[in-house]
């Protein structure tokens, strides 16, 4: 945090916290805040200052807390507030605060200055992974959104019900740096054009097999959404997975085959400044497709399979001198010598490796461990990380390579 330090000087952010077992880290995210230069004004639910004091969040900010439209104190002017702020962030928001404000139920004094912004509004959901889930959360969570209000995603580990999985309330640090991005119009993606390929491919051998492979596209889903959080303009080409994005600014092209991602690919790749190719796409396919489900009838089923066209290599060859391509590649063997060879052969900036050796890495993972490779021999290596920092990192050398040739 230190290079941010004091990027969100002069900014006014009412930080309202609900009751969740999360609102503990709202006296780190306030220190944060204020560390950052912003003003911060504390507004709580009743049920938040079951975990945390309204006393502790008021010394921290050196301002009142509001926790009642109306109290013995006086009138508390959520209108007012409204108009004040340059940002409105709840965090940690409950299942029922997300309720509260898709439906506009007003009774508490966060909806309320929640309903009287004219500032943008960022909600950092805290709540278990079924809750998280379920159908009405996810509802109200796209009604936020259509609304033009900022997700701030959730993390995932364990949760206060000894679960594992998605749900817990962002960090405060990652809270801090998305406003700052938000905030900061100068950032080098911003108005970027990025074109990602993320998730498999699958080929089809008769209407009910395909050859595929592992890849869950959650590693290039990560970069989009954290790219279009840099305030870029995202193309995402996803292949064939369950996972769908919450993030606004995405443009989402939806693929099964290779060959329909490369003519997506090819299309949407002259209009962009960035193309990032983190799909694990099929190298061959089926020379013909069976109509029928093929029936077993022998042992043995013979197929002849062809090339699919070289995604990446096409897109080397045509780009420009204003374009920049970031290769990946999974490796098991020779896998500084393989990436290196596939950096040079296909005309990359630089090519993300990580390897099927690693603990935690590749497929499936909600973490990965990655090396960067860089045309001029320089080499990075990162420990094993979460899927969205491991993105982080990937945008900042990418930020950085803008920053040393600019």
């Amino acid at each position: 945090m230190d290079m941010e330090r004091m990027r969100l000087r002069g900014k006014k952010i009412i930080l309202a916290i609900s009751g969740s077992i999360a609102a503990y880290k709202a006296a780190f995210l306030t220190r944060l805040l204020i560390k950052n230069g912003a003003e911060v004004q504390v507004l709580m639910t009743s049920a938040a200052t079951d975990f945390i004091a309204p006393l502790t969040l008021s010394t921290l900010s050196k301002r009142p807390v509001f926790c009642e439209v109306s109290s013995e104190t006086g009138w508390n002017n959520h209108v007012e507030l409204g108009l004040w702020a340059d940002a409105f962030v709840v965090a940690p928001a409950t299942a029922t605060t997300l309720a509260k404000m898709a439906q506009g139920i007003c009774d508490n004094m966060v909806v309320a200055a929640y309903l009287s912004a004219r500032c943008p509004v960022f909600f950092a959901p805290a709540m278990d992974i079924d809750m998280w889930v379920h159908p009405a959360t996810q509802t109200n969570v796209q009604n936020l959104l259509s609304y033009g209000n900022h997700l701030i995603p959730v993390g995932h580990g364990e949760l206060a019900s000894g679960l594992v999985g998605d749900g817990r309330m962002a960090e405060p640090e990652d809270i801090v740096t998305q406003l700052i991005r938000f905030f900061d119009k100068d950032t080098p993606l911003a108005g970027k054009k990025i074109l990602i390929t993320a998730g498999p491919t699958y080929e089809p051998i008769d209407p009910v097999r395909f050859i595929g492979n592992r890849s869950s596209g959650k590693m290039g889903l990560a970069i989009a959404e954290e790219a279009a959080r840099r305030g870029a303009i995202v193309d995402l080409i996803l292949g064939p997975s369950r996972l769908d994005s919450q993030q606004l600014g995405l443009n989402i092209t939806r693929i099964q085959t290779a060959q329909e991602m490369y003519e997506a690919a090819t299309a949407l790749f002259p209009q962009s400044d960035i193309a990032i190719l983190s799909a694990a796409v099929s190298d061959y396919r089926p020379a013909e497709v069976a109509q029928e489900k093929i029936k077993k009838q022998s042992d043995n089923l013979q197929l002849n399979l062809v090339k699919n066209p070289d995604i990446a290599a096409s897109l080397g060859a045509i780009k420009q001198a204003h374009q920049y391509i970031v290769g990946f590649a999974l490796e098991t063997n020779n896998e500084e010598e393989n990436a290196r060879t596939k950096l040079e052969k296909k005309n990359f900036d630089f090519i993300v490796l990580n390897s099927l050796q690693d603990t935690g890495a590749g497929f499936n993972h909600d973490t990965n461990k990655i090396k960067i490779l860089r045309k001029d021999n320089k080499i990075r290596t990162f420990e094993l990380k979460s899927k969205t920092a491991v993105a982080a990192d990937i945008l900042n050398e990418l930020e950085s390579l803008f920053s040393s040739i600019q």
